[in-house]
């Protein structure tokens, strides 16, 4: 197939996983937008890349491309996604009929990302993707929850009636603890994150 059929088929396939797991979903009227598709989740609006990735020789490692390149006279320029383009990027892979869904945080001035279909059998975790971790209903799921958690901690008090940092985070449990060292980052930059679990706030992070 070609790149064209495969972007197509995979805009198809995603549609069709992140409504099955409840999310809206929206289509850009322009086309050459960063961004292929709108998701609807927790009252929120998140612009989507959509991605067809392949497997390696072993069909161990999902590869998925997030960077690109074109030419100018002056030679190759490659580009990548800078985190005020997009919110996510969902893949999709024919071999496997399985979808999953990336925060930016993840592909932001990458090339290409990996994940893996199976934990190394030395028993590292540090910097592995784990496939798993990633899959579509799971993610949108989380997103849910965040969005929730977020709700819980702006309370029913007047937003003018209790101080509020510049800029806040609400995180589910499970992404706080797979992307653990960008998360601890946040509250470094002068961010305030607060860690959610089941929709509840539970542990707050702010700068030291």
């Amino acid at each position: 197939m070609t790149p064209d059929q495969k972007g197509a088929i995979a805009e198809v396939a995603i549609t069709l996983a992140a409504m099955r797991a409840g999310a809206g979903v929206l289509r850009p009227v322009a086309e050459h937008a960063r961004y292929d598709l709108g998701f609807e989740v927790g009252g929120q609006l998140l612009r989507v890349q959509c991605k067809w990735w392949r497997l390696d020789a072993d069909a161990r490692v999902v590869i998925v491309k997030v960077g690109g390149s074109y030419w100018r006279p002056s030679g190759y320029v490659r580009s990548v996604y800078a985190e005020h383009e997009i919110d996510l990027v969902a893949v999709y892979s024919g071999a496997l009929d399985r979808c999953y869904l990336l925060p930016c945080s993840l592909v932001v001035g990458r090339q290409e990302i990996h994940l893996r279909l199976e934990p190394p059998r030395n028993g590292q975790r540090a910097g592995i993707n784990l496939a798993e971790d990633f899959d579509l209903p799971g993610a949108i799921a989380q997103l849910e929850e965040r969005s929730a958690g977020s709700r819980k901690v702006g309370g029913s008090s007047p937003p003018s009636s209790t101080p509020s940092p510049p800029t806040g985070h609400a995180v589910g449990a499970h992404e706080f603890r797979n992307r653990f060292g960008y998360w601890l980052e946040r509250p470094a930059a002068g961010d305030e994150v607060v860690v959610t679990h089941r929709g509840e706030p539970r542990v707050r992070l702010v700068p030291a």
